[in-house]
Parts: C-alpha cells; structure tokens; sequence
C-alpha cells in the first residue's frame, strides 16, 4: 500500500503531533507498506525509509517561533507522481488545505485527522470573535474526507455536535521502554531543580504558549518553599514567562528529547498540566510512563486518561485556589508515592503498535470503499452510455 501523508509539522519538530507520526510510519513500513511524507521543509529528506518531500516553509507574523508551509498547487503534482493508495491530512490548515483539496481533484481516498483545538486557543489571544469563522473553515476542511480521525472521546462528542463527519477515535499511545522510572538520573534532577534536589520537583514540558496556562503554577512557588520548578519546552511565550517566573525556583531548559527527555521525566516528582484546551496531551502519558503523578485539570481528555486520587489529581479551573490547592497535596511524600505507582502500573502495557495498526486498518478500508465506489460509478457510466446507443 502506498501511502501519503502530508501534515502540517514533521521533523525536526518533536511535538505530539510528529511523535504520533513517526512512530505511525515506522510502523507503516515494518508492515511492507511505502509512506512519502509532505511537510515543511526543514531540511529532513528521510525518516527510516519514507521520503519527505518539504514545501518551502514561511514565518508567519502570528507564530514567529515556528515555520508553516503555505497551500500550494505543488501538493497537486506531488501527489500525481507518487500515485499514493491512501492520503492522510494531519491537522488540515494550511499545506494540508492543498492536501485536502487536490486529494479530492484526483480522486484518491482521503482520511483527515484533528489533534489541535486552533478555535479554542483563539480566547487566549483576544481574538474570540473568530471562534465561529475557525470552526467553519475546519469542519469544510474535514468534511471533504472520508474519514476523520480525533484523539479522545471528549474531543469525538465536541466533533460531533460541530458537525464534523464520519469521526473516528483513534487510540492513544506511548513509548513505555523510553519513558521508565529506570530513566531517573542524580545529575538531571540536580539540574532542574537548579541546586535544590531535595525539594519537590514539579515539572512541566511542552510548547509554551499563553494557552498553556503556565503563570497558574508560579502561586505554588509562592505559596511554599518545599517546590521548584522545571519547565522543559520553548515557544512564542517563553521570554514573558522567564520574566514572570523570575525570582523564583524556576529553571528553563529548552527543548529536550529522546533519552534526555526520559531522564527529566523520571528524574522529578509531580507533572503539572495546567492546560484546558487539550486534545489529548501525549506528554501526560509520557509522565505516567516514568512514573509521575499528575495534577491536570478536569476536563473530558484528561479525565480519559487520569483517574483522580489513583493515578494523579484533577483541579476544577472553575474554582479559585484549587491548582495550587491541590499541588499543595504532594507535600504529604506517602500520596506522592501511592500516585506515581498507579500512573506507573496504568500506562505500563502500551505502546504505539495498537494505535499504528487501527490507523493501518481504516487506511485500507477506505481504500477500499473508494476503489468499490469507483468501480460502481464506472458501471452506472458504461450502463448509461450503452443505453443511448
């Protein structure tokens, strides 16, 4: 099966969205499948056997800490000389849009999937009043798939009720050899907790961003002088939260991956995940991996994957005081402890093959649905034209 992915980030990025990915394609060709990746061009021309053909990336005025890749009638010619079984649009915006829409042009069987609450994050930026525009534009981008694909249960209802078709969930997943507890290491934890070992550990690690809801986690640093902080991830919002944060116990590190991103993870104590836009939030399954227990809040997707007061703690942001109040918890070491064991034990038995292979699965049936539609459509033409003669 040949199969074309375009999205709209790919290595070297190292978000949840490529992490997803190149654990897919991986998996893709261990199976005998052929995968061409088009994506902005970073520079990687290969992943593992699959070809990435880049589309010449651009900094937009918005999002300056990152490059897009614009739609383009490229995307068109790109797909003809490839001839692919399958099209999968990862997060159709932009590049994808041309996905989306030259995959239709030519007929070959198209599966969106969504991993990005763009509309939400707009109350973040005061530009609510584009909510409804956003959501229109996504739903007719994902409306002309086959099949649409989301990362949680939560996200599937809220599809739903937006009028987004044909929605799927698609499991989750997690490297559970690189993400242990046996990853912990003296020398990472004496680095992010700048010098206080000791102390509690509160880590955090993704993009930082204002929707990230970051700031919320500085009223515990103020609060008590048994935590520190270690913020692992860049992004457009950094510069402000050093200036924020500073004064405090708080140490920014930059990008981390691979094994050095295991070993922050199972060096610290707790995860906080202050964040309520989530579509799923990989890096919680990471930090459940490791070992950590968790303090996200209360919302549809991570109440998917966090049971309160087993493997982690849920804070209701409706509530004033109550993340702080509820990081406040772990000073008590024995549910520290009882927590990080459970979040352990829960996540232990996954991997990434599971959610590779369901991906796999509906990658062939719509194929298969398109090719039978094919087939039928040319049966109605011969039997038209063999009627007028």
């Amino acid at each position: 099966m040949k199969i074309a992915i375009i999205t709209e980030t790919f290595l070297p990025s190292t978000d949840g969205v490529v992490t997803r990915l190149v654990h897919s394609i991986r998996y893709f060709l261990g199976q005998g499948h052929d995968v061409r990746v088009i994506a902005p061009d970073l520079g990687v021309t290969e992943f593992e056997g699959a070809e990435v053909v880049g589309v010449r990336p651009r900094t937009l005025p918005f999002y300056r800490s990152k490059k897009f890749a614009l739609p383009t009638r490229k995307v068109r010619n790109m797909l003809q000389d490839y001839n692919p079984d399958v099209v999968h649009v990862v997060n159709p915006a932009l590049l994808g849009a041309s996905g989306v829409r030259y995959a239709k042009k030519l007929g070959y069987p198209l599966v969106a999937s969504y991993h990005t609450h763009v509309p939400i994050y707009l109350d973040y930026y005061n530009l609510s009043m584009f909510k409804g525009l956003l959501w229109w534009y996504f739903r007719k981008l994902h409306n002309q798939a086959d099949l649409n694909l989301c990362t949680s249960k939560a996200v599937k209802e809220e599809l739903d009720q937006k009028d987004f078709h044909n929605v799927h969930v698609w499991k989750r997943g997690v490297d559970t050899e690189l993400f242990h507890p046996d990853k912990y290491d003296k020398a990472m934890r004496d680095k992010l907790s700048g010098g206080q070992p000791e102390k509690k550990l509160l880590l955090f690690v993704g993009r930082l961003a204002a929707e990230k809801e970051i700031e919320k986690i500085k009223a515990v640093l103020d609060s008590s002088d048994e935590f520190v902080l270690a913020v692992v991830g860049d992004g457009p919002h950094r510069q402000e939260l050093e200036s924020y944060f500073s004064g405090t116990n708080t140490v920014f590190t930059g990008f981390m991956h691979g094994e050095e991103l295991a070993k922050a993870f199972a060096s610290s104590d707790v995860f906080v995940f202050p964040s309520t836009t989530e579509t799923l939030g990989l890096v919680i399954m990471e930090a459940m991996a490791s070992g950590l227990p968790l303090v996200a809040a209360k919302s549809g997707p991570t109440c998917e994957q966090i049971e309160d007061n087993r493997t982690g703690l849920l804070y209701d942001k409706d509530v004033p005081d109550d993340f702080k109040e509820t990081i406040l918890k772990f000073k008590d070491e024995t549910l520290r402890k009882r927590l990080s064991s459970a979040a352990h034990k829960e996540i232990s038995h996954m991997g990434w093959d599971s959610q590779s292979k369901q991906a796999l699965q509906l990658y062939q049936q719509v194929a298969v649905i398109n090719s039978e539609a094919v087939e039928q459509s040319k049966e109605k033409t011969a039997g038209v034209s063999t009627g007028n003669e």
